[in-house]
């Protein structure tokens, strides 16, 4: 599911209507818990969070005159998905997260490399997410990009 915005407010307003509160609570939590650093822009059709290029001029190995990536939050087809870089990047994150989820949520933890899928919104565990933002800042992220994902 595509949705074509320019602006976050933009993509919200495109999404269906049973979907903006949850995603709109979402950003809002991603936005409040990530550490200085991180800009809020509309990348890859989604609502992202990214090192800038002023922190980080190299950009993105994929194509350097995009930021470097960090979090996303898309309304897809059949779920409302959370990606974060975190999770994929650092094992101790990622055993951190799958071993809090079910202390929030009853159901069954929908996970990919970086992808955390919520096809029940009223089951969005926003005070988890919360403390995962916490967990990286944009140099973090960044040293353990360069170590371990981008490609020389």
């Amino acid at each position: 599911m595509t949705i074509d915005a320019k602006t976050p407010e933009e993509y919200i307003s495109k999404v269906p209507e049973e979907r903006k509160d949850a995603i709109s609570k979402l950003r809002e939590t991603v936005k409040n818990n990530l550490p200085k650093g991180f800009e809020e822009c509309i990348n890859y059709g989604m609502i992202g969070f990214v090192v800038p290029h002023s922190l980080y001029p190299d950009g993105y190995h994929c194509d350097p005159k995009l930021p470097l990536p960090f979090a996303n939050i898309a309304s897809q087809k059949n779920f409302v998905a959370l990606y974060h870089s975190a999770i994929y990047a650092d094992k101790k994150i990622h055993d951190w997260f799958v071993g809090e989820y079910p202390k929030h949520v009853s159901t069954k933890l929908d996970m990919g490399k970086s992808c955390i899928r919520f096809k029940n919104i009223q089951n969005i565990p926003y005070q988890l997410i919360g403390e995962l933002c916490q967990k990286m800042t944009p140099q973090e992220w960044i040293k353990i990009y360069e170590q371990n994902i981008k490609k020389s």
